[in-house]
């Protein structure tokens, strides 16, 4: 698996998105999810785990929003 962090810390450049997949079970069941990061130009951290990269995105959307 490839990993979007290094020791435990993001690597992800200013102004740029990383993200991963990984699969989980739930309830027996194999679930690709989503590891995502995202940081802004002046170098705030956003990160989610969710089962698309759409529904990252959108989470990404309401944080950046809230934050103006």
């Amino acid at each position: 698996m490839n990993s979007i962090n290094k020791n435990g810390c993001s690597v992800c450049q200013p102004g740029k998105e990383n993200y991963c997949t990984f699969t989980v079970k739930i309830k027996g069941k194999p679930k690709r999810m989503y590891q995502y990061d995202y940081r802004t130009e002046s170098g705030d951290l956003f990160a989610t785990v969710a089962p698309t990269l759409k529904a990252c995105r959108e989470e990404r959307d309401i944080w950046l929003s809230s934050r103006q």
